[in-house]
């Protein structure tokens, strides 16, 4: 069993500091585990032996990244609870390491091979799900999932990798306009479109 704070955490930690600079100064495609050991301080052999691969290691710190963004707010409204978690992910987008992260991703994408979801993405489509049932619960409109990520969130990664992030205001609007939608449609639609 490894301790939280003991010599694997420090390992990781100096690693994924590394990549993070490395994406900065480079090209995704300079990186190699060599660069990453030279940078970090860790040898190789530690390197291959924890993540194999700089794609197993690029993941690592993706997940590490969306495990230690803050959890889901809960001020007992949606539209409170959605204008907090878009303004961070707005946030977050435009401010350090998150877009090179997010650029390094979509290099890694190759033509018909098949992807699944990074668990950080499932945690937190998990989170979100019981954001919007604990709303529901409380006797709010709620959009679906789907709506909410298609809506909301992807419109925000869009916007960071391929032109300028969305501000916080900005985030605001998209949150407001899907929840304009979602009171339009009336509490039947919402029912129909799970």
């Amino acid at each position: 069993m490894q301790r939280p704070g003991g010599r694997s955490a420090r390992v990781r930690s100096a690693v994924h500091t590394a990549v993070l600079e490395l994406l900065e100064a480079r090209s995704w495609e300079e990186l190699s585990v060599p660069l990453v050991a030279e940078v970090s301080g860790v040898h190789q052999a530690t390197i291959y032996r924890r993540w194999g691969t700089m794609s197993a290691l690029l993941n690592d710190v993706v997940n590490e990244w969306s495990a230690s963004t803050a959890s889901l707010p809960r001020t007992g409204s949606l539209r409170d609870d959605l204008h907090i978690y878009a303004a961070a992910v707005a946030k977050s987008l435009r401010d350090g390491n998150v877009p090179l992260i997010l650029r390094a991703v979509v290099l890694e994408i190759h033509p018909g091979e098949r992807r699944k979801a990074s668990p950080a993405f499932v945690e937190r489509e998990r989170q979100l799900q019981l954001m919007l049932d604990q709303s529901e619960e409380r006797g709010e409109a709620v959009p679906t999932l789907t709506e909410l990520l298609e809506l909301v969130v992807a419109p925000l990664y869009f916007y960071a990798l391929f032109t300028e992030p969305r501000t916080e205001a900005e985030a605001a609007r998209l949150v407001d306009r899907l929840l304009d939608i979602v009171a339009h449609r009336g509490p039947d639609a919402t029912a129909a479109s799970s």
